[in-house]
């Protein structure tokens, strides 16, 4: 098997998480209008934006760095990370970039680890 044969699976899987990650994050979602109303009306108020923005920091960096203590034992120690780089990255762009370039890499290695799991399923059958 060539790996351009090889690597067309892997690309369509990454293509169809593409799209299941798009449709996920429509603007026209309910709960994403009812957040972004709010939001609105917090812009509005510069004292409430700063407490907001506090609040946000501090929570999400909380429950990051608890993820992170996580890791090392068994249960969703990554999980609760990406938790707080989610609740950290609707305040602050850095967050965003972050958040956004660790979907995309976990996107990727769940792509490749479906692709490894086909192929050795084929290579046992026959």
């Amino acid at each position: 098997m060539t790996r351009r044969a090889r690597d067309e699976p892997r690309a369509a899987l990454e293509l169809e998480i593409d799209r299941e990650i798009a449709e996920g994050e429509r603007a026209d979602r309910p709960l994403r209008r009812l957040l972004r109303d709010i939001r609105h009306r917090i812009d509005g108020r510069p004292l409430l934006r700063r407490s907001y923005r506090v609040i946000v920091g501090m929570l999400g960096g909380a429950i990051a760095v608890g993820g992170l203590l996580l890791v090392p034992l068994p249960g969703p120690g990554w999980l609760v990370v990406f938790l707080g780089l989610a609740i950290l990255g609707t305040e602050f762009a850095w967050a965003k970039r972050l958040a956004a370039f660790t979907k995309r890499q976990l996107a990727r290695f769940w792509a490749w680890w479906r692709a490894r799991r086909a192929a050795r399923a084929a290579n046992s059958a026959g």
